[in-house]
């Protein structure tokens, strides 16, 4: 037979026997062997014996293959029989095997797979729910504030608003409405996948968070929504469908097959089950036998509420996430899954792996490659046909094939429907308006371009008449006269009969799971969260150790006597024990702010309610806290010398065990309520603040203003001062009786306005647990009602509202917008006249590039047993000046991993090879300044403008001999060819929150690199969220680039036609880091398709189709498997191999008169303009940060004004030890408050910007010290300002004397003070990974800060072996200095201890302050803000926390 065909036809025959036998040996092996060995009888009877059991036992028993052996056949093949199996106790192990069988090659067996289960449903005449959804005159509009000048936030804009707001003066603020939807109607059919096409900004996603009734309130709706006629607030929109956001958000501790496992549980199982009974029941009379595997699978994907379920190890399998099920998520510090990974996590944890029966899909595509693309669209697509689910996906680069596997398609501009009706009729409906689609252009791309006025002409065919504009709404009035949108309309006019609809189509029940059971399930959550961070727990239980072990070291029994003198220390000692404990719960704050976006994610998706998330949250806790409590009262209680009965010693240790909980769940409270980092830390800094002042040691009871004293009870620490105090001084050694016939306990409790009666500490128990109780309450009630963070309101220019109403009916809004300055057809192809500055072609070669990381331990875990992971095997390739390369391969083949290699991105595992640049070896700082990285993740400051963010670059990395008119110029040249005009006054703000949109960040992006005037540029998927026009003006200004002569070289997702052949060379690579083709694409890609197609068992290409898809398509791993072999291999056999060696070989050798690489300076410009340059920078986003700074100043005055209050002329009435103690104890608490305020507020400001220094590190755009440095001061004018508004409200509120000397020292100190605690918080992000722990470590500061501040124990006081943290701690020198400056002077006789003395000599006794040393105490009050700046300027250049 061979010869009477050819070997190509043999080649293609082999192919398709193979796939036939290896269908056929899938699906029904078991059915054959039982056959051949007689064994059918046995699996009847077995059958039968399922067939038997009740109901309920019925639907949970299947038959599964038997993993022993039965025995061999005479042929010597393996049979399997069955074994009858309950599918709710199947092992990870049998699910993963089980699965492994059914579907073995994605592509063709998840579609046999989902035609079996039709087949059988439709056997038995079940019919299956389905959801039709209709929209008619849907109008959405949005409410924005008018500002003069540009429309930024800044502190004078936000306070102007606010101070507006409160006074609510008529016209004082002006508001318009910008329309997103414009009177909008369809259908979206079930049993139909319809596409959403348009450009950025024409509101596609507002369409589909309308449609799946998950719209903002902010936003104003009209028109009529229906599910089979239901209006949405008739059912629950959430559980009937399902919207995929553009973002991934999900919890970074948990691995894939986790958040599946958990989207799975609380999702629920939706019809399945009544559906499995329904044709259990239907099957039995008839007795008809299904397909074993088929019916397992029904069987075990029906069961509800289960940990695991073979669904997750289903939905793992067809999204291809089965190779990463174990790997943690990860996020911008951490490392975990790729992008491409997120995203298919994200399509598969809030859709697919769930019941909803209409999928409202956003951008799912953005970060994988067509091939990925095409496969789970095609999987989508199986899903809806053979279930008749409802599916709306908007994709913004579909490929050809991709776009060709939709029913229907809705173009939507300018917010309104072009174009809604089937894919098949759409380029006839466009032919019929003038215009028509070129041969090898893909529709998609087609569709969006002929909608644009810079891009419509070229479609024009009409060549004998003159093109002229159609504008949108001339579209729209085509169709709605065109027979499609006159069906529509008619469609549309008769409503949809209700009682056609099936009774599990629509869901009216807001959860899937009891409510028993969505408490286990979150608190199962809860639990392994809880293990992920044991960090952070270990840490803080060892660092109360420490603190602990030097507290009772400090007020040791040994120094201290049962006296009236050493009963204030006995005192100070249980306060502080109080503010560590209370302090100590401060980490919850960031931990619940970090978590708060996912669960709002989750609550809107109606997973659980806010009671089965808060109630495991507050639960879970209590062994911490009773843990940290015990560890607490067992070191200190019998060392420190409290009263010796066993008795006390509990009740301490359960006063303790309250405040500790008090504190957690206080904080929790406050992060559930202000929701965002700055304001809660804000907020939980004053909240600290507030307990202690109020709590009856800083201010005693009775030194409160009398209409204040309410505060004392409404203090938590207030409980906990009056148990602790209790439970101690009434103890029977302190009832010694001393003058007046009172007690040393009583008179101690008295001077503190604490004397209760001994049951008053059983009222405090129960008022801690009252404040637990209140407290946990809150915070379910604010998750339950409160609206997640969301957008601020826009802000929009007079100017540019203006220019929008006067804009003429006939010109689109969003192309008004985007275009409004550029000159039409500024970047329709190559420029002539261009500006080009001078730069140096450069070749870079690379050979035998090796990648090794450590293996994760997830791995580990699974039973990988190698010591490291080989990331990259063997990479050889050169890319060359004027040769534009694309870098290609599925998700997880290494192509990021490569470039970072080479552009010397990497901050971990081993390298290996030889990579050199222009033929010499590379070093990388050299090699910073002539090469530029356009990352994946567009990674800015996000409160600076597009236009600033331009300019920034080019100042820092642009030679310094350029001239600034000549920088002007290139950056105009740089935002006018990338097309960023229409956005160069906007924020960038921060993805998914504010600012830009994706494609304009990763445009802004490509601007920043270009701006650089780089020899050599890497791009990271540089067209990845970009619609196909955006994605055609990025390729062509870098096409642009390579023109000049530089080298490029792109990796890329999902390319058009268009674009892939714009490229020149293509390295292509395979999962495992293998090179399996690099050479040139060739004409119409020719070569590339011959290399491939001259490969036996690769099928031909069909016409027109991408040849980028193709290639990706027939060297995927299944075909590699089915065709047995290996392409890598294949490859290094050949003699493009061979050529390409050659090449490298001869490129790594110098040029004559070539010279290496050098630059006087390693950065472009001095040291100067660094720090000119990042406090430019810094300046601007400081004075747009109204959260951080307008929050600061507010917070500052309005606890001013409450110390003023409390210690209300204080400053002068000092007639004894405790009117001393009361003005010391304001000093102390402004010092640690105001203190902690800025330390914790600082943090997440800093953080996010360290993120951004990483990315402009790298590209060696400065010194880590001009930067630093530039932080440092740019905060100097806001501390002093803070520190203004200090003194002038207390000082004249406290009553201090008014000398200009004193005046001066009040200020100095306070702003001394303010430096150090600020620049401490910036010291401590430099030296942990995250915000998380900078957290803690910042709250075991603050406690050492406290103690040895000299008040809780005062200098004479503190043991010899401690008194060296006493002359550290800053706290302290302010200390002196604030009470030394105000008494250390004053002779005034007072009544100290029973004995008569000045204040100056009881200030330098009791506290060891001396007047003569205040200039000593103001040098050291200089220095600490000093190190603190230059140790953050060290390790903020030395540590590098990003995991790459």
């Amino acid at each position: 037979m061979a010869q009477l065909v050819g070997s190509d036809e043999v080649d293609s025959l082999r192919f398709e026997l193979a796939q036939i036998g290896r269908s056929i040996r899938s699906s029904f092996r078991s059915r054959i062997s039982s056959f051949r060995d007689g064994d059918h009888s046995e699996y009847e009877l077995q059958w039968a014996e399922v067939q038997r059991l009740p109901t309920f036992e019925r639907i949970n028993t299947a038959l599964f293959d038997d993993e022993e052996e039965n025995g061999t056949s005479g042929s010597g093949n393996y049979v399997k029989g069955k074994r009858v199996v309950n599918v709710t106790k199947l092992g990870a192990d049998e699910r993963h095997m089980f699965i492994e069988k059914l579907i073995k090659q994605i592509e063709h067996d998840n579609l046999r797979l989902l035609k079996k289960l039709r087949h059988r449903i439709d056997k038995v005449g079940v019919k299956l729910p389905t959801v039709e959804v209709r929209y008619k005159n849907l109008h959405v509009e949005a409410q924005c504030e008018l500002v003069r000048g540009k429309p930024l936030p800044t502190l004078w804009n936000t306070t102007k608003s606010l101070l507006s707001g409160l006074a609510n003066l008529p016209g004082s603020k002006q508001e318009a409405k910008i329309s997103i939807l414009n009177d909008v109607s369809g259908i979206i059919k079930p049993g139909r996948m319809t596409l959403l096409l348009g450009p950025p900004g024409c509101g596609k996603s507002t369409l589909l968070l309308a449609l799946s009734g998950k719209l903002s309130h902010s936003l104003k709706v009209a028109g009529e929504i229906t599910y089979n006629g239901y209006r949405l607030e008739e059912f629950v929109p959430q559980k009937t469908s399902a919207y995929i956001s553009q973002y991934d958000l999900h919890t970074p501790e948990m691995t894939v097959r986790e958040i599946l496992d958990f989207s799975a549980r609380f999702q629920g199982i939706g019809s399945r089950a009544e559906i499995m009974k329904e044709v259990s029941r239907r099957e039995k009379q008839p007795g008809i036998v299904p397909d074993p595997d088929i019916d397992a699978y029904m069987k075990a994907i029906s069961v509800k509420g289960k940990e695991s379920t073979l669904q997750t190890d289903y939905i793992l399998k067809i999204l291809g996430l089965d190779i990463c099920a174990d790997t943690k998520v990860g996020d911008a510090i951490r490392r975990g899954i790729s992008g491409g990974q997120k995203k298919r996590l994200t399509t598969g944890s809030e859709m697919i792996v769930g019941p909803a029966k209409a999928l409202f899909m956003d951008e799912i595509s953005n970060g994988l490659d067509s091939s990925t693309t095409f496969q789970i669209v095609s999987c989508l697509q199986h899903l809806v046909h053979i279930t008749d689910a409802t599916a709306l996906i908007s994709l913004l680069q579909p490929a050809p094939e991709t776009f060709d596997l939709f029913d229907d398609v809705i173009l939507l501009a300018e917010g309104k429907i072009v174009y809604q009706g089937p894919r098949t009729n759409i380029c006839r409906f466009f032919e019929d308006c003038g215009f028509k689609c070129p041969e090898r252009k893909g529709i998609a791309d087609f569709l969006q371009e002929v909608i644009s006025r810079k891009d419509q002409e070229q479609y024009w065919y009409h060549k004998h008449q003159p093109c002229s504009y159609v504008s949108v709404d001339h579209f729209i009035k085509k169709f709605k006269e065109h027979h499609i949108g006159q069906n529509l309309d008619e469609e549309l006019s008769k409503p949809f009969d209700k009682s056609q609809s099936h009774k599990d189509a629509l869901s009216f029940k807001s959860y899937s799971l009891s409510k028993w059971e969505l408490f286990k399930a979150c608190s199962m959550r809860e639990l392994l969260l809880m293990k992920r961070n044991s960090f952070t727990y270990v840490f803080k239980s060892v660092q109360l150790v420490i603190i602990a072990s030097i507290t009772m070291t400090t007020f040791l029994r040994t120094r201290m006597a049962v006296d009236v003198i050493h009963s204030s220390y006995f005192m100070g000692s249980l306060f502080y024990a109080l503010v560590i404990l209370h302090v100590d719960g401060f980490p919850e704050l960031s931990m619940t702010v970090s978590r708060i976006a996912v669960f709002y994610k989750q609550r809107e998706l109606y997973f659980y309610p806010a009671w089965a998330y808060a109630i495991p949250a507050a639960i879970l806790k209590v062994p911490l806290s009773l843990l940290e409590s015990f560890v607490w009262t067992s070191m200190t209680y019998y060392v420190i010398g409290y009263s010796p009965e066993v008795g006390r010693f509990f009740r301490q240790f359960l006063i303790y065990f309250g405040v500790h909980l008090t504190s957690i769940s206080m904080f929790r409270c406050i992060a559930s309520l202000f929701q965002t980092i700055v304001a809660s830390t804000t907020v939980g800094a004053l909240a600290i603040m507030i307990v202690l002042l109020f709590g009856g040691f800083i201010l005693p009871r009775p030194s409160l203003p009398s209409w204040l004293e309410w505060g004392f009870w409404l203090s938590p620490l207030t409980y906990g001062e009056i148990g602790l105090s209790l439970n101690e001084f009434l103890a029977p050694r302190w009832e010694k009786v001393m003058s007046g016939n009172t007690s040393i306990g009583q008179q101690t409790l008295e001077s503190r306005g604490l004397s209760f009666d001994g049951y008053f500490y059983w009222i405090s128990v129960a008022a801690l647990f009252g404040f637990i109780l209140l407290f946990n309450a809150v915070f379910t009630f604010a998750l339950t009602f409160l609206n997640p963070p969301g957008k601020s309101r826009t802000m929009i220019s007079f100017e540019r509202y203006s220019q929008l109403q006067r804009k003429d009916d006939k010109e689109g809004l969003y192309e008004e917008s985007k275009h409004a300055v550029n000159d039409p057809g500024n970047v329709a192809g190559p420029k002539t006249g261009q500006m080009v500055l001078p730069f140096e072609p450069l070749t870079v070669t690379f050979q035998d590039v090796q990648y090794y990381v450590n293996i994760p331990q997830e791995m580990k875990e699974r039973g990988y047993n190698h010591k490291k992971l080989q990331l990259l095997s063997g990479i050889t390739g050169a890319f060359r000046p004027g040769v534009l390369t694309a870098l290609m391969g599925v998700s997880g083949a290494g192509k990021t991993t490569l470039m970072d290699v080479l552009s010397g991105r990497k901050t971990s595992g081993i390298i290996e090879g030889d990579i050199r640049i222009g033929g010499y070896p590379k070093v990388q700082d050299t090699f910073a300044r002539v090469s530029s990285y356009c990352e994946q993740n567009d990674i800015h400051s996000p409160l600076i403008t597009v236009e600033e963010s331009v300019v920034y670059s080019a100042w820092l990395r642009l030679p310094s001999q350029i001239d600034s008119k000549t920088k002007d110029e290139f950056v105009n040249k740089v935002i006018e060819t990338i097309e960023l005009d229409g956005v160069r006054d906007c924020l960038v703000g921060i993805p998914g929150v504010n600012g830009l949109s994706t494609e304009q960040r990763k445009r802004l992006t490509i601007a920043v690199e270009l701006v650089a005037n780089p020899s050599i540029i890497f791009m990271d998927e540089p067209t990845s969220g970009l619609d196909a026009r955006a994605a055609a003006i990025v390729m062509r200004a870098v096409k642009n680039v390579v023109e000049m002569g530089r080298t490029v070289v792109c990796t890329i997702h999902q390319p058009s036609i268009d674009i892939f052949e714009a490229f020149d060379e293509l390295i292509l690579m395979k999962t495992g880091g293998h090179i399996i083709y690099s050479g040139p694409l060739g004409q119409n890609s020719m070569r590339v398709v011959e290399y491939f197609q001259n490969i036996p068992g690769v099928p031909k290409i069909k016409d027109n189709y991408n040849p980028a898809t193709w290639m990706l398509e027939v060297t995927s791993t299944s075909v590699e498997v089915g065709n047995g072999i290996d392409f890598a291999q294949i490859y290094k056999g050949s003699t493009l191999c061979k050529e390409n060696k050659e090449l490298v070989k001869q490129l790594s050798s110098p040029t004559p008169g070539s010279k290496d690489l050098y630059f006087p300076t390693r950065f472009p410009q001095n040291g100067l303009e660094q720090f000119k340059a990042c406090l430019w920078k810094q300046c601007l986003s400081y004075w747009r940060s109204p959260a951080y700074n307008l929050t600061r100043i507010v917070f500052m005055t309005a606890s001013s004004l409450m110390f003023g209050v409390l210690f209300w002329r204080q400053g002068k009435n000092i007639n004894n030890q405790q009117d001393l103690f009361s003005i010391a104890g304001s000093m102390y608490a402004v010092i640690i408050f105001f203190g902690i305020n800025n330390c914790s507020t600082v943090l997440p400001f800093v953080s996010t910007e360290r993120t951004v220094l990483y990315r402009e590190r790298f590209a060696g755009m400065y010194s880590s010290w001009a930067y630093s440095f530039a932080q440092v001061l740019v905060e100097i004018p806001y501390l002093l300002t803070l520190a203004i508004i200090y003194v002038i409200i207390t000082y004249p509120m406290i009553g201090y004397e008014w000398s200009a000397c004193k005046l001066f020292w009040a200020l100095y100190s306070m702003f001394c003070t303010l430096l150090y605690f600020n620049y401490l918080g910036m010291l401590l992000v430099s030296l942990t990974p995250n915000i998380q722990v900078a957290s803690i470590v910042a709250s075991s500061a603050y406690t050492m800060l406290n103690l040895f501040a000299g008040f809780i124990i005062p200098k004479p006081q503190i043991p010899k072996w401690w008194i060296w943290l006493y002359y550290i701690c800053p706290t302290s020198w302010a200390m002196n200095g604030m009470l030394t400056s105000q008494y250390g002077d004053v002779d005034k006789q007072i009544l100290a201890f029973g004995e008569t003395k000045t204040v100056a000599a009881f200030i330098e006794d009791y506290f060891g302050f001396h007047h003569s040393s205040l200039g000593i105490v103001g040098i050291f009050l200089f220095i600490f803000p000093v190190i603190c700046a230059t140790l953050f300027a060290y390790f903020i250049g030395t540590l590098n926390f990003q995991r790459r």
